[in-house]
Parts: C-alpha cells; sequence; structure tokens
C-alpha cells in the first residue's frame, strides 16, 4: 500500500448531486453496466437521503482536486424492502480504477461508520452483487457479515447483503 498517497487524500462531506459526485456516480453506473448490463442500479436515491443527520456522503480527492472515490450512507428503518430500524445504508462506494489497492474505499468506510453510529444508527447494511468480489473482500475484511437480503435488488440470485453492528 502506498501510504503517502493515502495520506494525501482529502475527504469532503458534499451533496449527492454535487456535480463531482455526479461525476463518479456515473463512473460506477457505467462500471455495474459492465459488470451486470441492465444500464446499471436502478435503486431509487434521492439527494436528501444523505443530508445530515439522517446520512452522509463523501468524495475523496486526490493532491491535484481531482475527485477519486466516494461512498455515503442514509438512514432506513423497519420498511416493506426489509430493513429493520436503526439500520444505515451504504452507498455509492466507488474508487476510480487508477487509485484501487491504495486503501481508499478502507479509509471511506470507516468514516461512513463513524458518522453513522455518531448519528444513532445500530447497524450498516449494504448490498451489492455476486460480480463485486473486490466490495465483497473489503466488507467480509471490515467485519461485515451476510444478513437477509433487503433493498430494490432482494429477489435477485446476484443480490449479496451484509450488516455490521455499529
Amino acid at each position: 500500500m502506498n501510504w503517502y498517497t493515502v495520506r494525501s487524500m482529502d475527504i469532503r462531506r458534499v451533496p449527492f448531486d454535487h456535480p463531482d459526485a455526479v461525476k463518479l456516480n456515473d463512473l460506477v453506473q457505467a462500471e455495474y453496466d459492465l459488470r451486470y448490463g441492465d444500464g446499471g442500479d436502478a435503486t431509487p436515491m434521492d439527494p436528501r437521503d444523505f443530508e445530515p443527520p439522517n446520512g452522509l456522503y463523501l468524495i475523496a480527492y486526490d493532491e491535484d482536486g481531482t475527485p477519486v472515490a466516494s461512498g455515503g450512507w442514509r438512514a432506513q428503518d423497519t420498511n416493506g424492502e426489509g430493513n429493520r430500524d436503526g439500520d444505515a445504508e451504504l452507498k455509492r462506494m466507488f474508487v476510480v480504477e487508477e487509485m484501487r489497492g491504495r486503501g481508499l474505499a478502507r479509509r471511506i468506510l470507516a468514516a461512513l461508520e463513524e458518522d453513522a453510529r455518531a448519528a444513532g444508527r445500530l447497524r450498516m447494511v449494504l448490498e451489492t452483487g455476486t460480480k463485486q468480489p473486490e466490495a465483497v473482500a473489503l466488507y467480509l475484511s471490515s467485519g461485515y457479515e451476510p444478513c437477509e437480503k433487503f433493498g430494490y435488488y432482494r429477489f435477485h440470485e446476484s443480490s449479496l447483503c451484509y450488516a455490521k453492528k455499529l
């Protein structure tokens, strides 16, 4: 791991509809489309979902000010999609290809967990897929365990859901 590069990252809170967030979201959607087809992730998302204290959206910028990684959480409570009261749902974890393997996702994940815990959320939940082994490895190595399926893709075979007590 290149610790110098990781330390020089500037992680900022931004709105989910910030131009840099839109740019990274377009990149992650293209990657989802490449891996799964169907045009990307169709999960309904509203920028207001990521407004504190009920959510947070972060972007990591490199030393040149280029957005290179993102992630967010949004509050979820018991609903018809399998969430429980106190859930914080992890969304849009992404690192641009040329910056992968440097610990950025792990740093963003830790910051999101800390923020959700401080906001009173009880567990962090996430949905990923069978064609994202890198994501699965990150979550398992960060203490996440398989959980009951929830969310938009809960009935899809390729959907994998994980949870971690905060």
